[in-house]
């Protein structure tokens, strides 16, 4: 079985300066990948190549086996779910937000129905009130398990992540591990969280936009207790 995500060669430079340099890695179906590094390292960056957002300057992504391009994007982009530290909800109440996408017409045929709603906030151990609050008020925490309940709820089985455990408590945190445990979702992530770091599949090391080291885990394990030790 080919990559679902194939970096081949990737370097990217944005006026003068070096956001990635050489960079390549494969992804298959399934894995839970993490990026780490200092703070301007380039691990957001790699996300973003991914999502079109930043033009290479040299290589090539694949995804699927086909070239990201103008002309593929978009497809690709509708396949992801991207959650950031700080996720834009874009409406005024929680539950308008989590049903925003469901307005278009490529979903507009999919709504959840409340119980499935249900299910996805107590999975992310989210109360059933939440959704009459004021998108604006809730904590950033709140906000990125919203976002991960949008992605669940719309059927998303790629997730590029950073930072999602950054502004989460122990019992949230262990929930949205929970979450990530299913061998259908494959992830591509950001983190300095030791305990997140430890649960994933590989772990690429950048350095200055550059990988330079790679290693395999033992696995995304949800059993893992809070040391993130078996």
């Amino acid at each position: 079985m080919p990559p679902i995500i194939e970096f081949d060669r990737v370097s990217v430079h944005i006026h003068e300066k070096t956001l990635l340099s050489d960079i390549s890695f494969d992804l298959f179906a399934g894995e839970k990948a993490v990026l780490c590094g200092k703070s301007g390292s380039g691990k957001s960056s790699v996300l973003r190549a991914l999502l079109g957002l930043l033009p290479l300057s040299q290589g090539m992504i694949r995804f699927q086996e086909k070239p990201l391009d103008a002309a593929s994007v978009q497809a690709i982009r509708s396949r992801i779910a991207y959650i950031g530290q700080e996720p834009i909800l874009g409406a005024e109440s929680v539950r308008e937000a989590l049903l925003l996408p469901f307005q278009f017409k490529s979903h507009h045929g999919h709504k959840p129905t409340e119980a499935q709603i249900m299910d996805v906030l107590q999975r992310l151990h989210l109360p059933a009130d939440i959704l009459r609050q004021d998108s604006g008020r809730i904590s950033g925490g709140e906000k990125q398990r919203i976002a991960l309940a949008r992605g669940l709820l719309l059927g998303k089985s790629i997730y590029l992540l950073d930072e999602v455990t950054s502004a989460l408590d122990a019992a949230s945190r262990q929930a949205v591990f929970e979450v990530f445990s299913d061998a259908r979702l494959t992830v591509l992530s950001v983190a300095h969280d030791p305990v997140w770091i430890e649960r994933c599949d590989l772990v690429f090391e950048i350095e200055e936009g550059r990988l330079t080291s790679r290693r395999g885990r033992a696995g995304f394990d949800a059993s893992m207790d809070s040391s993130g030790l078996h």
